[in-house]
């Protein structure tokens, strides 16, 4: 088996911000489409598989969570991430996608808080959940390095920043309707193992990490300003020039355009950044950055080719 499709979608909540994508394999390297809409989410991963045939495997990155906080999982009894999304939803934990209105509704089987603004605290989840304090509540592949600043909690679903409400969604229409038909890359092997031998494989990407792998700086912009992603089309030209095995012609005047003004501008321009970051790991250009055996490759997982 061969890995012939590689696909990123700039995940949200909302079905028309979910912007996708994608390159397939050619004789020569990697050849980029222009982005689209991801559409049904019941049907994605059949739809970018169809091509391929049984010989051949897709991979596809999610700019969404997938694992669990590593002192979480350990509160609430679960010895892997795979273990615990099989259960989410169902039985004694039926509430757990369900965001709590009061800090007397978290628990650990209903962890994900605030549903809106108006005296809620980040201390209410640690007090409820009884881990100590913020940096417990994240995954290892989420604190702050060098380049960026630490992500959100999984669990707050508040803000600009949050990503609470995209691992809900991403969670229940994309990984657990498929667990037992999708690999799921750290918790599963190896990137080579994986697309050696699964036919349709998921992971988690941060579009973020690889802006300054295509030579964008670290400040003086924002993917929000139209002008800016204009500006910063020139870093991402540049480093397409240097890796003649990827044909990226198809998104060249979207680059050049900043993805236009629209509100879509963003979304489409981190869908590439994304799948750009996915074809420097893909082609051995950057390491996947597998985690060691233990709690983060079982239970946290990892964001392709993050390095700490």
């Amino acid at each position: 088996m061969k890995l012939e499709i590689c696909a990123h979608c700039d995940w949200s909540k909302d079905h028309g911000k979910r912007w996708m994508a994608s390159a397939t394999r050619t004789v020569s390297g990697w050849t980029l489409a222009a982005p689209e809409l991801a559409g049904s989410t019941g049907t994605l991963l059949e739809r970018l598989s169809a091509p391929v045939g049984a010989a051949g495997s897709v991979l596809v990155g999610f700019d969404f969570p997938i694992g669990l906080p590593n002192a979480y999982a350990r509160e609430a009894g679960f010895s892997s991430f795979r273990e615990a999304i099989a259960l989410f939803g169902k039985g004694d934990w039926s509430e757990w996608y369900s965001v709590a209105d009061h800090r007397e509704q978290i628990s650990h089987r209903r962890p994900f808080y605030p549903m809106r603004p108006g005296g809620t605290l980040r201390s209410h989840l640690h007090d409820a959940l009884g881990i100590g304090n913020g940096l417990d509540l994240l995954r290892e592949c989420e604190k702050s390095t060098a380049l960026r600043q630490a992500g959100c909690s999984l669990f707050w679903t508040l803000g600009g920043n949050q990503v609470g409400k995209g691992a809900i969604t991403g969670w229940q229409e994309v990984i657990a309707p498929r667990l037992d038909d999708v690999a799921i890359w750290p918790f599963d092997g190896t990137l080579f193992e994986l697309t050696s031998s699964k036919p349709i494989i998921i992971c988690e990407t941060y579009p973020g990490d690889v802006y300054s792998q295509l030579g964008i700086p670290r400040g003086g912009w924002s993917k929000k300003r139209h002008s800016d992603r204009q500006r910063v089309a020139a870093n991402i030209l540049a480093w397409a020039s240097e890796r003649p095995d990827i044909d990226i012609d198809a998104v060249v005047s979207g680059l050049a355009d900043g993805f236009g003004s629209g509100g879509s501008g963003e979304d489409r321009f981190d869908a590439v950044v994304g799948l750009l970051g996915m074809l420097d790991v893909v082609t051995n250009r950057r390491v996947e950055c597998l985690p060691a055996e233990g709690d983060t490759r079982s239970i946290e997982g990892w964001i392709l080719g993050h390095h700490r």
